[in-house]
């Protein structure tokens, strides 16, 4: 028998539908089901996506600093090189390692790499390795007197504390 025998004749209205509430029900819990998995997949897609990016992005960043420290060793290179002939100049050689260090500090720099002199400033554990602490009446006590190893920082994230001897209040005399 077909739908239309059943219902005399007719085409299904919306009554004959309200007449079969879980045919109904079923069919919107299909629907939402159908919907579901559908976000699920996008959801997995936009996570694959980021991550993707993510992973191109620090990769090229990675190779951005390491083009810019190739050229520091091959200015390093050059310099060891000429260091080994016979008669090289010393003050060439000191002129040629002052302009390697000076294209090294523009690498940190456009990486936004900052060094950390905290000589004469108070001493910050977050910030500082305290190496020695010596008697001096030249500082007041807890303050930086002497940097052995510059620290550094990437943005806001501390790369490497700064070493360093802080002063302390001399013994009394007795």
């Amino acid at each position: 028998m077909t739908e239309e025998e059943v219902n005399g004749g007719e085409e299904p209205t919306e009554d004959t539908a309200q007449e079969d509430p879980v045919a109904a029900a079923e069919a919107r819990a299909e629907e939402t089901w159908n919907q579901s998995l559908r976000a699920r997949a996008e959801m997995e897609n936009l996570r694959r996506r980021a991550e993707r990016d993510v992973a191109q992005a620090r990769q090229q960043s990675l190779e951005r600093m390491a083009s810019e420290l190739l050229a520091v060793k091959d200015s390093l290179e050059m310099g060891v090189q000429a260091a080994s002939e016979a008669g090289a100049d010393v003050e060439k050689l000191a002129e040629g390692a002052e302009l390697t260090l000076k294209m090294f500090d523009q690498a940190l720099d456009k990486f936004n790499i900052v060094a950390l002199e905290p000589l004469g400033e108070k001493f910050d554990p977050e910030a500082h390795e305290a190496m020695a602490a010596q008697p001096t009446d030249d500082a007041e006590p807890n303050t930086v007197i002497s940097v052995i190893q510059k620290g550094y920082q990437l943005g806001d994230r501390l790369l490497r504390p700064a070493m360093v001897v802080v002063a302390k209040a001399p013994e009394p005399s007795t």
